[in-house]
C-alpha cells in the first residue's frame, strides 16, 4: 500500500470505505428522473429506439453514484500525467516515444488491480462484463510495460476493442470518483470533425459523466476545441478545461485568459484549473503543501469532490435537463417539418391541383363558348359577304362577254350557238361558285374548332352539310328574244321613201339647168339616196336587236344570280346552324364532364383538408405536448443548486 500511496494525498483510512446508500430514490430530489423516464417514452413513442436507448444509458449512469470523468486532449498535452500526477501513481503510459494506445479507466479498489479487456465490438460499453478469455491481467509494479507488451501481443486492430482497467486504493477516488485516460483525438487542435466524432463515441461507450478537456498551457483554446466544448454543453452540465505544464509555459495566464474570455464570447460554461504536473510529483515526493498548492492540484481535487458530491442531486438533475432538451428538440424538429410540409400541401396537394385544374378547364370552357360563337358569327357574316360578290362578279364577267358578243354580232344569227355558251357559262360560274363555299364551309368548321384547347380533345366534327348540287339547275334556257327584221317590204319602204327626197333634190336641182323634175340625174340621186336609207335603217334595226338581246341577256343572268345568291345563303345558313348545334352539343357534353370532375375533386379535396387538418392537429398536439415536456427539462437547468 505504501508503494501506491505517498505524498499530500495519502489515503490515511480504511482501503474500502463504506459509501453511503446512493441508490435510494428519494421525492422532490428525483424529480429528474420522471422527466427524463417521460422522455425515453416519447423517444419510443415517437419511433427514436436509439434515441431512447442512448436516453436510457446516460439514466443508468446518472443513478450510478460514481463520477465518471472522461479526460480527452490532442496528443502531447499532458493528459496521462495529469492522471498519474492527481492520483500519485504511473498508471497511463506517458512518454514521447509512445502514448495512450487504449482507453484507460482508473478507480477505486481496495487492493491495486490492473487488466487488459477485449470487449465483443469496438462499439461496445466499457464497463461491460469481460468473460475469462477476454481479460488480460497487468502486473501493477510494471503496468506501462505491462500493458505495452499485452498490445503487442494482440492481432491487428484488436486494440479498437480493448480498454485498460486499473484500480487503486485512493481516498479521492474512494469517494466515487473514476478517471477515463483515452488516446488523442485525431484532428486536434486543428481539425474538429474526427475528434467530435471520437470524443463522442468514448463519452457514450465510457458511460462518462464529465469531460475534462486538458490543453498545454503554452498556447490558447483552438477554434475546433471551443467548437467541441461548445457541441458537449449541450449535454453535459460540467465541463472541465485543465491547462497543463503551466511550469514551462511563461505566458500561460495571458493564454488561460484568453480562453476563458473565448469561452465566454461562445457561450460555454467550462470550469478552468490550471496544473503541473511536475510540480505536483515534487510536492508528492517532498511532502512540500506550498509547492502542491502552486500546481493547481489542490483546487483540480476540489472541482472534482465538488462534481462527486453534486452527482447525485444537481449534476444529475443538470444532466437530465440537457438530455431532456437536446432529445425534444431532436424529435420535435420532424414534426415542424411534416407540420410545415402539411401545410405546403395545401396548394401543391393532389386533390388541390385537380380541384385547382378543374376550376381552370371550366373558366377555359366559358371563354372558348364566347370565342367560338363569335367566330362562327364573325365567319359566316364574312362568308355570306364573300359568296355574293363572288356570284356577282363571276356573273358580270358573263354579262361583259355577252356584251362583247352582242356588240359585233347580231343576236339573231348567233342565237343558236350563244345561248348554249350562256347556260354553260352560268352552270360552270354556279358550280365554282358553290364549290368554293363548300372549301369555306370546310375551313369554317376547323376554324371554329380551333377556339376550343387542344387538350379537350378532337371536336371538330367528322362531317360538314354539303352544299346543295340543284343550284345548277337555277340555270334555264333562255329563249329567243322578239328581234325585229328587216323585211323585203320594209326596205322597199324605206328605200322608196330615201329615193323621193333624192329625187325631188336633185331635180330641183337640175331644173334650174332648165332640165325638167325627173331627169336621169335626179333619178339617179333617187337610187343613191333610196340606198343610203335602206343602208341606216338596217344598222338601226340591228342595233336595236343587239339592244334588246344585251337587255334579255342581263335580265337573264339577274334572275339566275339572285336565285343562286338565295341558295347559297340557304346553304351557309344550314351550314351554321349544323355547327352551331354540333359545337353546342360538344360544349355541353364538355361542361358536364368538367363539372362531375370538379365536383369529384371539390369533394376529394375538402375530404384531403379535412384529413391533412386532423394530422396538423394531432402534429401540433404532439408539440404541445414535448414543448411542456421541454419546459419540464429547461425547469431542471434552472433550479436552485
Amino acid at each position: 500500500m505504501s508503494g501506491w500511496e505517498v505524498g499530500p494525498t495519502a489515503y490515511a483510512g480504511p482501503a474500502s470505505p463504506v459509501r453511503p446508500d446512493r441508490t435510494e430514490l428519494d421525492g422532490p430530489g428525483m424529480l429528474w428522473l420522471d422527466v427524463l423516464d417521460a422522455t425515453i417514452r416519447s423517444c419510443r413513442e415517437h419511433g427514436r429506439p436509439d434515441l431512447a436507448t442512448w436516453l436510457w444509458k446516460r439514466r443508468t449512469q446518472l443513478l450510478d453514484p460514481n463520477l465518471r470523468v472522461l479526460v480527452a486532449g490532442a496528443s502531447k498535452q499532458g493528459k496521462s500525467q495529469l492522471i498519474n500526477a492527481l492520483i500519485n501513481a504511473p498508471v497511463c503510459v506517458t512518454g514521447d516515444d509512445r502514448g495512450t494506445a487504449v482507453p484507460t479507466v482508473v478507480r477505486h479498489t481496495a487492493e491495486p488491480t490492473a487488466a487488459l479487456i477485449r470487449r465483443d465490438t469496438a462499439s461496445a460499453d466499457w464497463p461491460s462484463e469481460a468473460g475469462i478469455h477476454d481479460l488480460f491481467p497487468l502486473g501493477v509494479d510494471r503496468l506501462t510495460d505491462a500493458l505495452a507488451e499485452a498490445l503487442a501481443g494482440q492481432p491487428a486492430g484488436a486494440a479498437e476493442r480493448m480498454h485498460a482497467e486499473v484500480g487503486l486504493p485512493r481516498a479521492l477516488l474512494a469517494a466515487g470518483l473514476q478517471l477515463i485516460d483515452t488516446p488523442p483525438l485525431p484532428g486536434l487542435p486543428g481539425a474538429l470533425p474526427d475528434a467530435l466524432q471520437q470524443v463522442h463515441a468514448h463519452l457514450t461507450a465510457g458511460h462518462a459523466d464529465v469531460l475534462m478537456l486538458v490543453c498545454d498551457a503554452s498556447r490558447e483554446l483552438t477554434d475546433p476545441e471551443i467548437a467541441l466544448l461548445a457541441d458537449l454543453a449541450a449535454l453535459f452540465p460540467s465541463l472541465v478545461v485543465a491547462f497543463t505544464k503551466i511550469d514551462y509555459a511563461p505566458h500561460w495566464r495571458r493564454a488561460v485568459d484568453s480562453s476563458r474570455m473565448r469561452l465566454a464570447q461562445a457561450g460555454v460554461p467550462a470550469t478552468m484549473v490550471t496544473t503541473s504536473a511536475a510540480l505536483r510529483t515534487r510536492a508528492a515526493r517532498s511532502g512540500d503543501a506550498a509547492l502542491n498548492n502552486e500546481s493547481g492540484y489542490p483546487q483540480l481535487i476540489g472541482v472534482l469532490q465538488a462534481l462527486t458530491a453534486a452527482k447525485r442531486d444537481r449534476l444529475a438533475r443538470a444532466a437530465a435537463g440537457l438530455l431532456g432538451r437536446a432529445a425534444t428538440e431532436r424529435l420535435a424538429a420532424p414534426l415542424r417539418e411534416r407540420l410545415e410540409a402539411q401545410r405546403a400541401e395545401t396548394d401543391g396537394s393532389g386533390a388541390q391541383t385537380r380541384l385547382l385544374e378543374a376550376q381552370r378547364r371550366m373558366d377555359q370552357l366559358r371563354k372558348c363558348t364566347t370565342r367560338w360563337q363569335s367566330r362562327l358569327a364573325d365567319e359566316v357574316a364574312d362568308l355570306m359577304s364573300d359568296i355574293e360578290h363572288d356570284l356577282r362578279e363571276r356573273t358580270r364577267a358573263v354579262i361583259a362577254r355577252s356584251d362583247e358578243v352582242f356588240a359585233e354580232q347580231d343576236p339573231g344569227r348567233v342565237w343558236e350557238e350563244f345561248e348554249p355558251w350562256l347556260r354553260d357559262s352560268l352552270v360552270e360560274t354556279a358550280r365554282t361558285s358553290m364549290g368554293w363555299l363548300g372549301e369555306r364551309a370546310a375551313w369554317l368548321a376547323r376554324s371554329v374548332a380551333a377556339e376550343f384547347p387542344p387538350e379537350l380533345g378532337e371536336v371538330l366534327p367528322s362531317w360538314v352539310p354539303a352544299v346543295s348540287d340543284e343550284l345548277p339547275s337555277r340555270v334555264t334556257d333562255l329563249q329567243t328574244p322578239p328581234v325585229e327584221r328587216f323585211t323585203i317590204s320594209q326596205k322597199l319602204f324605206t328605200g322608196l321613201r330615201g329615193s323621193y327626197g333624192g329625187v325631188l333634190m336633185f331635180g330641183l336641182a337640175t331644173s334650174l339647168s332648165g332640165m325638167s323634175l325627173i331627169n336621169p340625174i335626179s333619178l339617179g340621186g333617187g337610187v343613191v339616196f333610196g340606198g343610203k336609207s335602206i343602208h341606216e335603217e338596217g344598222k338601226s334595226l340591228l342595233k336595236r336587236r343587239q339592244a334588246t338581246a344585251r337587255a334579255a341577256v342581263q335580265r337573264h343572268v339577274d334572275e339566275i344570280y339572285i336565285g343562286m345568291a338565295k341558295d347559297a345563303k340557304d346553304s351557309i345558313r344550314r351550314v351554321q346552324r349544323a355547327l352551331r348545334d354540333h359545337f353546342t352539343v360538344v360544349t355541353e357534353d364538355l361542361q358536364d364532364a368538367i363539372v362531375d370532375s370538379l365536383r369529384t375533386a371539390k369533394a376529394e379535396a375538402e375530404q384531403e383538408a379535412a384529413e391533412r387538418e386532423t394530422r396538423a392537429r394531432r402534429v401540433e398536439q404532439e408539440l404541445v405536448r414535448l414543448a411542456g415536456l421541454q419546459r419540464q427539462s429547461l425547469a431542471l437547468l434552472q433550479a436552485p443548486a
